[in-house]
């Protein structure tokens, strides 16, 4: 999927909703009087482009000259950003509490004092009570600032209070600071080493957070320490593969939500991630019934109004549900149900393609990709492959190799074998560059180097060895990346058992099930 938005104005005149536009066109209105200024011209055009092409554009303007073209795009965006700034304001607490500051300091400004400190009195208590630290250091900034050059009152009581609100604020966000920075730092590590491997890499990993926690991190009772403290374990027991540590840390994270109901409204896309976060942690799992259950209760929550009417939360609802989606049609192998909603998909990820990275675009290939591969589809399978596989860059390098490693079955699957050869050593070398091999991806690459000089009927026992092999390291901790990614050992059942492969997952779900 190619992205055409390459020209910012562009991009934030096509992200507009009809209600943003109208909005816009009143606010130039009234506050310009004139109906034919340019940048409404200049709005127009754009609006009605669907690519952005500045010869194109330049012919649809009639009294705008290129050399005028910039100065005019400039102000434009000034002032559609703050149309959107007055129209979204209600929905937003960080502008109203900027809007507040912002006239706190016109009336110091104008010599108000008294005025000013009363807005800003105002302006904490909101703070507060939506947890919105780092505003509150700014507010008692300016009003230290006040106190100490213009006002005569009580000077002594006044200053110690002062000092100790602006003591507790820094102490608060010295541990929020901390606390973020933690988060941020273990998706890096991810980023860079992945999951971890060996006894070694869960040595330096836990050495890593002990490092970076700040010693009081569990005395917090905030509730943004206390979300930033979830969110590093939730990270560092998806390095460590932990899965129920990993669901344990989920799991608080949202019922955080649960607790302060008013945060949903005030942080939606750290409860939306949450929901997402969560979901992760119960395929990991393979924990059916309660991944049915979170998954209605996300659909439920991104049909209220705060998601539907807002473009970055909408987006991500759509992004992360239809992501749990696909997993669990993973999970049931029920793959032909999955693949009649990938058109949807499609359609609505070219609409939101203004919002949505080329990380997401590859994740959704890959596990569309793995419903046809489940389906037996390989040609389809292989034809989602390759758009990961050309992607350029160093973006997720994990499903670089993994793409490459299905893309291989696929192939053996097909008969393909005078390619098989050439492209089993491409393969080995892409990943050999990238990280070093666990016990399964070496196993599978001496499969399938063997499988070249063996007769179909040896091909039946060798397939036999490779799963009796590689099935007791299925639950070995340093072993289970490979299986979250790829389900090889579903795949060579149904090989061995010569069914396919939605019958051995969905024998597999059934028998879940008895048991409980």
């Amino acid at each position: 999927m190619t992205n055409t938005f390459t020209d910012t104005l562009f991009q934030l005149v096509q992200s507009l909703e009809k209600s943003e536009k109208r909005h816009f066109k009143l606010f130039i209105k009234r506050n310009s009087g004139n109906e034919d200024l340019k940048i409404i011209e200049l709005f127009d055009a754009l609006d009605k482009l669907t690519s952005y092409d500045e010869a194109v554009l330049l012919k649809k303007l009639k009294s705008i000259k290129k050399p005028q073209l910039a100065n005019i795009k400039v102000h434009l965006y000034k002032q559609l950003l703050a149309s959107l700034r007055l129209l979204k304001s209600a929905d937003s607490i960080d502008l109203q509490l900027n809007e507040q500051f912002d006239y706190a300091h016109i009336l110091y400004k104008k010599g108000l004092y008294h005025q000013s400190l009363k807005i800003l009195d105002k302006a904490k208590e909101t703070a507060k009570a939506n947890q919105k630290v780092n505003f509150l250091l700014q507010a008692i900034t300016l009003e230290k600032r006040i106190e100490t050059l213009h006002i005569n009152r009580s000077m002594q009581l006044r200053a110690e209070l002062l000092t100790a609100e602006i003591n507790e604020v820094n102490h608060k966000i010295d541990n929020l600071s901390r606390l973020s920075n933690l988060v941020m730092l273990l998706h890096s590590w991810f980023i860079k080493n992945g999951h971890v491997r060996n006894a070694a890499d869960v040595q330096n990993v836990k050495a890593y957070l002990e490092e970076q926690l700040p010693a009081n991190a569990w005395e917090a009772q905030g509730f943004y320490e206390r979300l930033y403290l979830y969110q590093s374990y939730s990270w560092y027991a998806y390095i460590l593969q932990d899965f129920l540590l990993y669901f344990k840390y989920a799991q608080k994270w949202v019922n955080l939500f649960d607790e302060q109901p008013m945060m949903v409204r005030v942080e939606t896309g750290h409860y939306i991630k949450g929901f997402h976060t969560l979901l992760n942690a119960l395929f990991d799992l393979r924990s059916f019934h309660r991944f049915d259950k979170v998954l209605k209760q996300f659909e439920a929550f991104a049909k209220t109004d705060r998601v539907r009417l807002h473009d970055n939360f909408r987006t991500q609802a759509f992004i992360y549900i239809n992501s749990a989606k696909i997993n669990q049609h993973n999970m049931l192998g029920t793959f032909k149900e999955g693949i009649a909603e990938v058109p949807a998909i499609l359609q609505q990820l070219e609409e939101d393609a203004l919002f949505i990275d080329e990380h997401r675009i590859m994740v959704f290939n890959y596990k569309i990709a793995s419903m046809y591969f489940g389906d037996g589809n390989y040609d389809v399978c292989i034809d989602y492959l390759q758009k990961i596989i050309n992607e350029s860059g160093e973006v997720r390098n994990d499903l670089q190799s993994y793409a490459r490693l299905m893309h291989l079955i696929a192939h053996f699957e097909l008969g393909n074998y005078e390619l098989m050869e050439s492209l089993t050593k491409s393969v080995y070398r892409f990943m050999s560059k990238k990280e070093s091999f666990t016990v399964v991806e070496d196993a599978m690459f001496k499969f399938l180097r063997k499988s070249f000089h063996v007769s179909k009927s040896m091909l039946q026992h060798e397939l036999e060895l490779f799963l009796h092999k590689i099935k007791d390291l299925e639950r070995n901790r340093f072993e289970t990346r490979v299986f979250a990614y790829l389900d090889i050992i579903s795949w060579l059942e149904a090989k061995v058992h010569k069914k396919p492969m939605s019958v051995i997952l969905h024998e597999k779900y059934l028998s879940s099930v008895s048991k409980k």
